[in-house]
């Protein structure tokens, strides 16, 4: 299966500025990005859509291609994921590339790991879905069978419709939220059906501690202990193996 991984990385960011480009542990967050998509063995070639130069030579630098530029239009706020990935399948086919899968990576999930990636795909194409994504665990607190919201008279109404909650935390179904670092559609479905999702959707669910979204100033200073955490965890695992080398 040919997959196309799309990293999109606009000029644009007002709650952290120039985001993607913004050293991160010493790194542009982009890097972190394109190492792990360039270390994914299932996807068949990585891009960059960018509005913005200096973006891209940054992608190039880190081995990504960049082989059109993002138009201003689809690097707005407002701007669908869906209409930038549409876009990006439609140039590479005038390039005369033509994919069967397309794998979304956003920058701002520099913990994702290549293997994620490659289980995403491998799990679409040995399935019948049209999309998977990676997920999280929904806390049993949040869980919908105990999630309420207010109707127009101000009462309160379970998300399920239901009347009464489920009494013990053990009987709650476990439910799920999306993550965000890795979205892997079938083409004919971005295409014909109009979605990112399609009507099939597997999810593939990750630990927790190899995730992080940066949304904030706050998911930034999170990011930075959780990649520092992790280089001396590699770090710790290097030295014993030479230590052991030496013995």
């Amino acid at each position: 299966m040919r997959t196309l991984g799309i990293v999109p990385a606009r000029s644009g960011s007002k709650r952290i500025p120039r985001k993607n480009v913004r050293l991160l542990c010493g790194r542009p967050l982009l890097a972190y990005t394109a190492e792990a998509a360039l270390r994914a063995s299932w996807l068949t070639t990585v891009i960059l859509s960018t509005d913005d130069d200096a973006i891209a030579n940054i992608g190039r630098a880190c081995g990504l291609r960049v082989p059109f530029p993002r138009p201003t239009e689809l690097a707005t706020d407002g701007t669908p994921m869906l209409s930038v990935v549409q876009h990006a399948l439609r140039a590479m086919e005038d390039l005369g590339e033509i994919f069967d899968a397309v794998c979304l990576l956003q920058p701002t999930n520099p913990l994702r790991r290549p293997q994620d990636i490659d289980a995403c795909i491998e799990l679409l194409e040995q399935s019948s879905a049209d999309a998977v994504v990676t997920i999280l665990p929904v806390p049993p607190t949040y869980n919908p069978y105990w999630v309420y919201f207010r109707d127009p008279r101000g009462f309160l109404q379970l998300s399920t419709s239901g009347r009464d909650p489920i009494a013990s935390r053990q009987d709650l179904p476990p439910a799920f939220h999306r993550e965000g670092s890795v979205y892997v559609s079938r083409c004919q479905v971005v295409q014909q059906q109009q979605s990112l999702y399609g009507e099939r959707v597997l999810g593939y669910l990750l630990d927790p501690k190899h995730c992080v979204n940066i949304d904030d100033p706050e998911d930034w200073r999170r990011a930075a202990r959780l990649l520092r955490a992790r280089r001396a965890r590699v770090d710790g695992a290097v030295g014993a193996r030479a230590g052991h080398a030496h013995e």
